[in-house]
């Protein structure tokens, strides 16, 4: 019934995606098997918006007296909001490091 309860982790997939871009980062990793960073990232936002959607239609679900179980609707629901969080939070990390090396005088 929730598919997504315990098993997607947001911060699985934000590791998958970093430790994917700092594979790339040499030239030996051009592979044409491996997926590009932006295709990652992609990925990963992908996941935060299943989430999100998922915790909508279980809350409407329960709204609706289908699903009697609240646990899993808060579980969904804290899941769906961890992962925003912690992709806001990754956005403003490389934000403020853009603007760090923006900063930097040549």
């Amino acid at each position: 019934m929730n598919s997504f309860a315990l098993s997607a982790s947001p911060v699985s997939s934000v590791s998958r995606v970093l430790d994917a871009a700092a594979g790339q980062a040499g030239p030996e990793a051009k592979g044409s098997d491996s997926a590009s960073f932006g295709q990652m990232l992609q990925s990963a936002f992908g996941q935060v918006s299943a989430l999100q959607d998922h915790s909508a239609s279980m809350t409407q679900a329960f709204a609706r007296g289908q699903v009697s179980d609240v646990h899993s609707v808060m579980i969904a629901s804290e899941q769906a909001t961890m992962a925003l969080q912690l992709t806001t939070q990754i956005r403003n990390k490389a934000i403020d490091a853009y603007q760090e090396i923006m900063r930097i005088s040549m």
